[in-house]
């Protein structure tokens, strides 16, 4: 059997049990990149013989009976703005061209704590905003793969790695796992420290991951969550049991709200017809749910907050290098260092109210909030990566979030269906989430 077809939880059991070699597996993906990549091109950098020596030196350990960990000899796609201290970390942008970290992200750190080979660094989109990176969508690579995380969700999509990290701070997991066909998951803000990853925006950045099943989200995004005295927004609390959860049936039938969101209009004929016969399929176990006027200005209020942060954040690229910079980026800049202090901190007093309101929804009646990824599939073309704005509203109000490869458009591309769950809520959103692909299996 191929070992790239393998799921990461199966491997990581074939591997403990001496089925199969971390070596094995690690050089049938290498292979799998050597006759995709031309194609598909998610990899910013990649060493074949440094990932197989990982992989030696991981099966060595299984042989002498040395402790393993739970990702012990499963490779993992690292998103290129995320420091290696053994690789380049370039941040897509000839600005850091050659930039070596001194030291792994914390992130890192916990993968080869738990054992992970850190395969190599997948494609961002310029400094992870919104300028494409040379990333292709596997499906069909004259569309989008989505960004910022384009090399990780393209990399899982296309088999050449069953792992990979990436981080949003609009719609940067969810939207290219949606356009390539796999899942990606957002914990709720603060459970995965950022430490040593490239800094946008303090009250947005937000670590995912990017996997082929609901399982193997959980498998991994739970070898990430911690405290880590670096990053001040995590919190020293028990790490929860992601799959153990999400592996369980619910005690009762979840009931979701269909929340369109205010950019329903923007969604396009297919997505409609796809979410009306998604929630035809589920019956009473869907209501639909309109949101508050107060919720109108989010996307306004994230814009604000995220643009002043690049301002601030990227001041020495912008202030030494503007030229090389993208357009688009020198625009969100420039209107960044317009924005006025009284503008910043009212954008983000208003984030407690709209987690009020949610939380209230969720309390009361639904399991997680049942909304589009994206606008609809992969756009057609490479000069953009797609909207984020069926993601804004949740990163902004940091809930968890997860994009599942549920439906298909008229294309042939892939349809992500978003859950969202409440603050804190993130095992039984993933508990949800495998509920619903069981729900849409057995149509």
């Amino acid at each position: 059997m191929d070992p790239t077809l393998l799921g990461a939880a199966e491997a990581a059991n074939a591997i403990s049990e001496g089925r199969i070699g971390s070596e094995e597996l690690v050089a049938a993906c290498l292979a799998r990149i050597k006759a995709d990549e031309d194609r598909v091109q998610a990899w910013a950098f990649l060493d074949p013989e440094h990932a197989l020596r990982q992989a030696r030196d991981a099966d060595q350990r299984r042989r002498e009976g040395r402790p393993l960990g739970p990702l012990h000899g499963i490779p993992v796609g690292v998103k290129d703005i995320i420091d290696t201290q053994d690789m380049p970390t370039e941040d897509g942008t000839v600005l850091h061209a050659g930039r070596t970290p001194v030291e792994d992200a914390t992130v890192v750190s916990m993968l080869r704590a738990a054992g992970a080979i850190i395969l190599g660094k997948t494609v961002t989109t310029e400094l992870a905003t919104y300028s494409p990176g040379k990333t292709r969508n596997p499906h069909n690579p004259e569309h989008t793969p989505g960004g910022s995380s384009s090399g990780s969700a393209a990399a899982v999509a296309a088999h050449m790695v069953p792992l990979a990290i990436g981080t949003q701070t609009n719609g940067s997991v969810i939207r290219p796992a949606a356009y390539c066909g796999v899942v990606g998951f957002k914990p709720g803000f603060g459970l995965i420290s950022r430490h040593g990853i490239l800094k946008q925006s303090r009250p947005l950045d937000q670590v995912g991951v990017i996997t082929r099943s609901v399982e193997d989200a959980a498998f991994l995004a739970e070898q990430l969550i911690g405290y880590d005295e670096n990053d001040p927004d995590t919190r020293p609390v028990a790490r929860p049991l992601l799959r153990e959860t999400a592996m369980q049936e619910p005690p009762v039938p979840p009931t979701l709200a269909f929340v369109k969101t205010p950019m329903w209009k923007l969604a396009d004929a297919q997505c409609h017809e796809a979410f009306s016969e998604l929630v035809a399929h589920l019956g009473d176990r869907v209501e639909e749910i309109k949101l508050p006027m107060a919720f109108k200005d989010a996307w306004k209020w994230h814009q604000t907050v995220m643009e002043a942060d690049l301002a601030k954040n990227f001041e020495i690229e912008y202030a030494k290098g503007r030229d090389k910079l993208s357009e688009v980026l020198r625009g969100q800049i420039e209107r960044g260092r317009r924005v006025r202090a009284v503008d910043y901190n009212k954008a983000l007093d208003n984030v407690p109210a709209l987690n009020h309101g949610l939380s209230e929804l969720f309390e009361h009646r639904y399991e997680a909030i049942l909304t589009p990824a994206t606008a609809g599939t992969a756009p057609q073309g490479l000069a953009s990566t797609g909207s984020p704005a069926f993601c804004t509203l949740w990163t902004l109000c940091g809930l968890p979030a997860i994009t599942l490869p549920l439906m298909q458009g008229a294309d042939g591309l892939p349809l992500g269906v978003q859950l969202v769950g409440p603050r804190g809520g993130d095992a039984r959103l993933l508990r949800t989430a495998r509920w619903l692909v069981d729900q849409v299996a057995h149509a």
